[in-house]
């Protein structure tokens, strides 16, 4: 199906919905979301992620990390702003018109927090992945992947990021 250059994030997010209702659980289960983010390639579990919004403007928050930009009004609901790439690295990301807050998913709840990304790259799926060992994921980071054309991805598992100590310290 061919898309304009410029998609709507709602109706693209409910076309997605409606070609997931036709999928079996294993072919859900085998699709993952993919992020540009701190300079590298990430895999995220569909059914870990939530809402993909476009950048709102956080309120900052006083006597907090420098990765942990604000809260955001969603819907009503304040969400804390987590810039995933200030995160990895240490250092903030630039963010672009690409620049998205990807909701965690109904399961984390009790999280009401968003992934700063520099990119939502769409949908992949992991039978066009090869699996490589990488001794130094850290623990969240539970696979990493190689495409048909040798780019490196990790995938993010998202219910052992909610855990992470670091993570979880936004105060300094």
């Amino acid at each position: 199906m061919a898309r304009p250059n410029k998609i709507n994030l709602r109706a693209f997010q409910q076309e997605l919905s409606e070609r997931l209702k036709h999928k079996t659980a294993a072919q859900v289960d085998s699709l993952r979301l993919a992020l540009e983010c701190g300079g590298a390639s990430w895999l995220v579990r569909l059914g870990d992620t939530g809402e993909v919004v476009p950048m709102p403007e956080p309120v900052s928050v006083p006597l907090t990390k420098p990765w942990f930009l604000g809260v955001a009004n969603i819907r009503g609901s304040l969400y804390g702003m987590i810039d995933f790439g200030a995160f990895l690295t240490g250092e903030s990301t630039p963010r672009g018109i690409g620049a998205r807050l990807v909701l965690l998913g109904p399961r984390f709840a009790e999280m009401r927090a968003g992934l700063v990304v520099n990119r939502v790259l769409g949908l992949r799926n992991l039978t066009d992945f090869t699996p490589v060992d990488d001794a130094t994921a850290r623990a969240w980071a539970s696979r990493t992947w190689r495409d048909k054309t040798d780019n490196e991805w990790r995938e993010l598992d998202l219910s052992r990021l909610v855990q992470d100590q670091q993570f979880l310290q936004v105060g300094i």
